[in-house]
C-alpha cells in the first residue's frame, strides 16, 4: 500500500502530431518543480510524462506523408523528447501509448469494465470533432455543426459502437466530489464539473470502426479503443497495471497518484471519463486533478494562422532555461490564464534574478573576497539581527512547503523571494563595511558574513526545484560539498551547516542584465510580418464563378462595440443583419475605437464557419482593406439596410 512518504504526479500525455509551445512547457515545468522538491525533502517519487499516439488525426498525417502511423510517430516524439531535456526536466517515466505495456494495460482495463457488466455492444448516432477527439451532442454544436472547443466542423457518425455504462456511476463520483474539495482544483474547475455532472451522464461510446490506428478491441478487431479511453489508461499503465508479481509492485507503490497536472481544455475527460472508468474497473481514484489555465502571446490567443505560438527552444536559446522557467511559474498563479510578454520577461530577469538574486550573492562574495581573502568565516558571535533572520528562515521554507505541495507556484517564489530581500536588509542592517574598519569588530564581521553566506545556501536548496541549474551555479560559487537531497522539510531547513574554512568558489555573474530596448529591437525579426506590397504582387490563383457565389456578403449594422479584454487588436462587435443579431470579433482596434464602430453600416462574411478568437466565439467578418498595420473597414452608405445581398 502507498504511504504517505511516496509522491506521484504526471503531466497529461502530449498529443504527438502536435508542434510543443509554452503551454505544453508551462505544465512539464510545473510538474518538474513539484517532483525536485519532493525529491528534496526525501520522498520516493515518480513523475511521468509521455506521448499519445493513436487516433484518426494521426492515422490522417502519415497518410499523407506516404508513411505508417508509427513512423510517423516515432519521428515526431523526439519533439517533446529533445524539449524536456533542453527545459532540465527530470520525469522519472516517459510512456507511449504505442507501447506495448500501455496496450496490454489497455486491454486489461477494457476487459475488467466489459466483465463487470458495464460495456456493451450498439450504434452510435451523432456527432464528432476529430481534431478533439471529442463525441457531442447536437446542443453542444455552434452553428453550422462547428465544435464548441475549436470551432471546426463536426462530422455526423452512424456506426455500431461498444459503450461504457458510464451513466451507472454518476451519482457515485458526483458524491466523491463534493465530499473531497480537493479532487478538483481550483475550486472554480470543482464547480464547473460539479454543475455538468448534475444535469446527469449519458453512456459513452468507447469504440470506432471508421478507422484502424489504435488499439484494437480484445475479441472484435473490427473496433479501435476509443483514444481518450486508451490516452487516460496510461497513468496507471506506466505502473504496470495488470502485471502480477514483482512487477506489479508499482502500482501498490505509487497509486494513487498525488496529482494529474492538465490543461483546463482536457478537464472533462480527467474528472468524469477517467473516475468512472476507475471505478468500473476497482481502481482507487486519484487523490487529485489539477487544471490550469492557458497563455496568451502579448495579449492574442496563441494560434498557428496568427504566427505566434512560440518555440520554447528557441526561448531558452534566446533567453536561457532557468529564465523562462522562472517565468512561466512567477508570474501567473497556477490556474488561471496567463499573457506572455516580452517586456514581462525581461523585467523579470532584470528585477528579480540579476537585481535582487544575483545582487545578493555578488556583494556578499566581494565582502568576504575583500575582508577574508575569500575563505568562508565560522560563525562565533551572535548579535542584533540574527534571531530575526533565523526566524524568516523558519517562516519562509514553511510558507514554501504548503505552497509548493498545493502547487501554488507563484506563491512559492513570493515567499522565496522575501528571504532573498531579508538577507539584502540583513547586510544593509549589520553593516559589514563598518564593522570591518574596528579589528575588534573581525569574529562579529566574519559571523554576519557567514549568516548571509549560509543563507544564500538555504536560499539556493528552495531555488534547486525552480531554477536547478542556477542553484548549483550558487552552490558552486559557495564551494559547498553538502548533499541537496535531505532526510525530510525539517532537515531541509536548518541553519548554520555550511562548511567554514574553504575557499570561496570563481564568481560567476548569475543573470546578466538585459538592455530592453536593445532585446526587444532583436526580437522583431522573429514575429511573422507580413510584407503586404509584395502580397498585392502576388498573383491570387483564379477562381470560378460558382466558387465565389459561395460566399454571402450581407451589409450590417454595427449596434453595439467594446474592447476584447487583454488584446490591444480585437473588437467585439454586435452587429444587425436585418433581423437578426449577431457577434463579431474583429482586428480593427489600433485604427478604430469601440465608439467609432457603433452606427456604421458594414459589409460583412456572413456565412463564415463561426471560430473562437480569445474564448470568444466570433459568428462572421467585418470586410477591411489593409495598409500595413492601418485596417480601413469598408463602409456602406447608411441608407443600405441591415440584411441587404452585396454581390
Amino acid at each position: 500500500m502507498k504511504n504517505d512518504r511516496t509522491f506521484y504526479i504526471t503531466t497529461p500525455i502530449y498529443y504527438v502530431n502536435d508542434v510543443p509551445h509554452i503551454g505544453h512547457a508551462y505544465t512539464t515545468v510545473a510538474c518538474d518543480t513539484v517532483s525536485r522538491y519532493k525529491r528534496l525533502c526525501g520522498y520516493d517519487v515518480c513523475f511521468l510524462t509521455g506521448t499519445d499516439e493513436h487516433g484518426q488525426k494521426i492515422e490522417q498525417a502519415a497518410q499523407k506523408k506516404g508513411i505508417t502511423p508509427k513512423q510517423l510517430a516515432d519521428e515526431v516524439v523526439t519533439r517533446y523528447q529533445g524539449l524536456w531535456k533542453t527545459l532540465n526536466i527530470s520525469n522519472d517515466r516517459f510512456i507511449r501509448t504505442t507501447d506495448e505495456k500501455h496496450k496490454e494495460a489497455v486491454r486489461k482495463i477494457f476487459n475488467t469494465m466489459k466483465e463487470k457488466g458495464d460495456i456493451y455492444l450498439g450504434h452510435y448516432e451523432g456527432w464528432y470533432c476529430t481534431p478533439c477527439e471529442t463525441y457531442l451532442t447536437e446542443t453542444q454544436l455552434l452553428d453550422g455543426n462547428c465544435c464548441p472547443s475549436c470551432g471546426r466542423e463536426t462530422a455526423k457518425l452512424k456506426e455500431p459502437s461498444y459503450f461504457f455504462k458510464m451513466s451507472k456511476y454518476a451519482d457515485t463520483l458526483l458524491k466523491h466530489i463534493e465530499d473531497n474539495k480537493d479532487f478538483i482544483r481550483p475550486e472554480s474547475k470543482r464547480n464547473e464539473i460539479l454543475s455538468f455532472l448534475r444535469e446527469g451522464l449519458r453512456d459513452l461510446s468507447v469504440s470506432r470502426v471508421t478507422f484502424k490506428w489504435g488499439i484494437p478491441v480484445p475479441g472484435d478487431e473490427d473496433h479501435v479503443i476509443y483514444v481518450w479511453l486508451d490516452a487516460l489508461t496510461n497513468y496507471i499503465a506506466a505502473l504496470n497495471y495488470g502485471t502480477e508479481g514483482e512487477n506489479g509492485a508499482d502500482m501498490q507503490r505509487y497509486w494513487p497518484a498525488d496529482y494529474h497536472v492538465v490543461g483546463k481544455d482536457i478537464l472533462r475527460f480527467h474528472t468524469v471519463y477517467w473516475p468512472t472508468m476507475l471505478l468500473s474497473a476497482g481502481v482507487p481514484l486519484p487523490k487529485s486533478v489539477f487544471a490550469h489555465g492557458w497563455w496568451t502571446v502579448e495579449g492574442q490567443k496563441m494560434s498557428k494562422s496568427m504566427g505566434n505560438a512560440i518555440d520554447p527552444n528557441w526561448l531558452v536559446e534566446k533567453f536561457g532555461v532557468d529564465a523562462i522557467r522562472y517565468f512561466l511559474l512567477r508570474e501567473v498563479p497556477f490556474g488561471l490564464d496567463g499573457d506572455f510578454s516580452f517586456k514581462g520577461l525581461i523585467h523579470r530577469i532584470n528585477g528579480d534574478l540579476a537585481n535582487d538574486l544575483g545582487n545578493l550573492l555578488n556583494r556578499t562574495m566581494g565582502m568576504v573576497n575583500r575582508y577574508f581573502d575569500g575563505t568562508v568565516p565560522a560563525y562565533t558571535v551572535s548579535g542584533e539581527f540574527d534571531t530575526a533572520l533565523e526566524g524568516l528562515i523558519d517562516r519562509v521554507f514553511d510558507e514554501v512547503d504548503v505552497h509548493l505541495t498545493n502547487l501554488a507556484f507563484n506563491k512559492a517564489l513570493s515567499s522565496l523571494w522575501e528571504l532573498v530581500s531579508g538577507l539584502n536588509k540583513y547586510i544593509d542592517d549589520t553593516a559589514p563595511w563598518a564593522l570591518a574598519k574596528d579589528e575588534a569588530n573581525r569574529d562579529r564581521l566574519g559571523s554576519v558574513l557567514y549568516s548571509v553566506l549560509d543563507g544564500i545556501r538555504l536560499v539556493s536548496l528552495l531555488l534547486y526545484p525552480f531554477i536547478p541549474d542556477t542553484s548549483e551555479s550558487i552552490r558552486k560559487q559557495l564551494n559547498t560539498k553538502l548533499d541537496i537531497n535531505k532526510v525530510d522539510e525539517k532537515n531541509l531547513k536548518a541553519v548554520r551547516k555550511l562548511e567554514s574554512g574553504q575557499k570561496l568558489g570563481e564568481a560567476v555573474q548569475l543573470f546578466p542584465r538585459i538592455d530592453e530596448k536593445e532585446m526587444l529591437e532583436s526580437l522583431k525579426p522573429a514575429k511573422p510580418v507580413k510584407d503586404e506590397k509584395k502580397a498585392d504582387e502576388t498573383p491570387a490563383e483564379p477562381i470560378d464563378f460558382a466558387y465565389f457565389t459561395k460566399m454571402v456578403l450581407k451589409a450590417a449594422k454595427v449596434v453595439s462595440a467594446e474592447k476584447v479584454e487583454k488584446s490591444d487588436k480585437l473588437l467585439k462587435l454586435q452587429i444587425d443583419l436585418g433581423g437578426e443579431t449577431r457577434q463579431v470579433v474583429s482586428g480593427i482596434a489600433k485604427s478604430y475605437s469601440a465608439e467609432d464602430m457603433v452606427g456604421k453600416t458594414v459589409c460583412v462574411v456572413a456565412n463564415l464557419k463561426p471560430a473562437k478568437l480569445m474564448g470568444i466565439v466570433s459568428e462572421g467578418m467585418i470586410l477591411a482593406a489593409t495598409q500595413g498595420d492601418k485596417h480601413i473597414v469598408l463602409e456602406l452608405p447608411d441608407s443600405v439596410e441591415a440584411g441587404t445581398i452585396i454581390k
